[in-house]
């Protein structure tokens, strides 16, 4: 089983919430996850981000892989 940490889009119509997700990476966006590990509400301002720096690294240990858009994420709020 390969695991991406990606993000799940949730809230209404032109006002996007986004959870950061452990999910296997055969599972659709918005479907079934492993684990919740953080959020990011880019609707504020400034856009805030939430990720437990901890989960994060456990999870890349066993061998989940980031999508391109948590790589920004993470750098962004400096948890790497």
């Amino acid at each position: 089983m390969s695991t991406k940490i990606r993000l799940k889009r949730m809230g209404a119509k032109k006002k996007p919430f986004y959870r950061v997700v452990v999910a296997d990476s055969r599972y659709p966006r918005d479907g079934r996850f492993i684990e919740e590990i953080g959020y990011y509400d880019p609707c504020c301002d400034p856009a805030v981000i939430k990720i437990n720096e901890e989960k994060i690294k456990a999870w890349t240990a066993t061998g989940a892989t980031l999508s391109d858009t948590v790589k920004s994420l993470i750098k962004k709020a400096g948890v790497k």
